[in-house]
């Protein structure tokens, strides 16, 4: 066998036809569910595209996360329109452009076997089956750490000069991602400490103008700090540190596999003193490692942790992991084949939430100029999404005046303020008496989800919302909306129903 696969990988038709392949297999796998119905933070992306294309930025001080995916996704909505399938696919595109990516950036690093595992690990990885079929950031963030992990090898590592301004646009353009793209910086200038200490002066020159390149940006990231954060996570378990990163590269069986049978290989490797490639794996090692635990710390204070957001370490992992596989040999391979069944039987369901089906079924009641309140606020921009324009919004904060955006600044001391009563007859005085209006709760089924300090408010306030409303003299229950998807038990992460009042008096 061992034989057979060194002659696939010498090749001349690897790459002309079994890259190709990789990619139409990665097509196959991840646009499965392009046309499946957005969640919260899909309707918040889809939100602030919409907005005044030059206006993301600023207004990004209410959301937290840097512009760049959000004027990305403004651009691509203006030029194919803001559908599921349609918004779905730009990742989509970012996911598959990983592919061949991997191929070329580890066969630079590593040699063309290790690049055979890492581009099939690419191509079948559930991590990116799952994100290139939502509207979000985190599949240009895997796309930009492989071209990070690349240039770092080449540019600092390897001293290749000509890199070096690849590898400061894409470390800017991951920074300009997602927050955590910052993580990673320290990941790598850790790795250049330890491991190439012969290239600080051309890591410093590197930094500096990764620095001057962001420094428009820092003045927002201050405020999104002090005022945003991620209210809405909790502060992560040692189990989490160690298991978390293992979501890039199939959860924690693939995982713990590729630990195991990587650890081997790569400790013959320091048994055989290759220096150079000794020197890059523990350098991508660190990189990976000082990262984690850097966000891990971070999150202790402020947390805002997520295994999506490891997306930015999916470069260095997948450089490291197809070395490790074509290091261990015939292990490695037999632990290949055994990852791809694993992958292959992995499929996305449309469970995210029902937010389609429960708007479906309220709009029969609403004409133009209703009120509609979401007593889980974040909501609104996927409500308004499904329902359109030519309605007021409210939530358990008031008045929502633009419903494209959630305002996260200083959220949880907003909503502790708010009081439920005086908010509900300042609303309720701007219904006529024999109108209606609607109210979307959450239906609160996993309690798990409502840990946090922003989901656990989210809870108490819509409990006491739903009793007050419930048994308010001034209104009359017309219906109660529990789309079909919540009456067959379906698994969603965050469900919906509504609820729709006429005002008596």
């Amino acid at each position: 066998m061992r034989e057979r696969f060194d002659g696939i990988v010498g090749s001349r038709w690897l790459v002309p036809v079994g890259l190709p392949l990789l990619v139409l297999v990665s097509l196959f796998l991840r646009s499965r569910q392009l046309h499946a119905g957005f969640w919260i933070d899909e309707g918040i992306s889809v939100g602030i595209a919409h907005e005044h294309w030059t206006s993301i930025p600023h207004l990004l001080r209410q959301d937290g996360s840097p512009p760049l995916y959000y004027m990305l996704l403004g651009i691509w909505v203006r030029l194919f329109g803001d559908s599921e399938a349609a918004t779905h696919t730009l990742s989509l595109v970012f996911g598959l452009a990983c592919v061949p990516l991997a191929y070329f950036a580890t066969r630079a690093v590593f040699g063309r076997t290790a690049a055979l595992a890492a581009t099939v690990i690419a191509a079948l990885d559930p991590f990116l089956t799952y994100y290139a079929q939502e509207t979000r950031m985190y599949e240009l963030e895997a796309l930009l750490s492989l071209v990070v992990a690349w240039s770092y090898v080449e540019g600092i590592l390897r001293g290749k000069r000509a890199w070096t301004p690849v590898f400061v646009v894409a470390t800017v353009l991951l920074a300009y991602s997602h927050n955590w793209g910052l993580f990673l910086c320290v990941g790598l200038a850790a790795a250049t400490l330890a491991f190439a200490r012969d290239r600080l002066r051309l890591f410093a020159i590197v930094a500096g103008g990764v620095a001057v390149l962001y420094a428009p940006w820092l003045p927002t990231l201050l405020s999104q700090a002090r005022h945003t954060g991620a209210p809405w996570s909790t502060r992560p378990s040692v189990h989490d540190l160690f298991l978390s990163a293992g979501t890039v590269i199939g959860g924690d069986a693939a995982y713990v596999a590729l630990v195991l049978v990587g650890g081997a290989a790569l400790g013959a490797l320091v048994v055989h003193q290759r220096t150079q490639e000794r020197r890059e794996i523990a350098a991508l090692l660190t990189v990976i490692g000082v990262t984690v635990v850097v966000a891990f710390i971070a999150s202790q204070i402020s947390p805002a942790w997520t295994a999506r957001y490891f997306a930015v370490i999916f470069g260095p992992v997948v450089l490291v992991a197809g070395q490790a596989l074509a290091r261990a040999r015939g292990l490695g391979l037999a632990t290949l084949i055994a990852l791809v069944f694993v992958y292959g039987g992995y499929s996305v369901k449309n469970d995210k939430e029902n937010a389609r089906g429960i708007t479906a079924g309220t709009r029969p009641y609403l004409k133009t100029g209703d009120l509609i309140i979401s007593t889980h606020p974040e909501q609104v921009p996927v409500l308004r999404y499904y329902l359109g324009p030519g309605y007021r919004w409210a939530t358990t904060l008031g008045r929502m005046p633009d419903p494209l955006i959630f305002d996260w600044r200083d959220a949880v001391s907003r909503l502790k303020a708010a009081k439920e009563q005086p908010t509900i007859d300042e609303l309720l005085r701007t219904v006529p008496r024999g109108g209606t209006f609607v109210v979307f709760e959450p239906v609160f089924r996993d309690y798990r989800a409502w840990r946090a300090q922003w989901t656990k408010l989210v809870w108490r306030k819509a409990s006491d919302w739903s009793w007050l409303l419930e048994h308010d003299p001034r209104l009359q229950l017309v219906a109660h909306i529990r789309s079909d998807e919540i009456a067959l038990k379906k698994n969603y992460f965050k469900p919906l129903q509504a609820f729709v009042y006429r005002r008596k008096r």
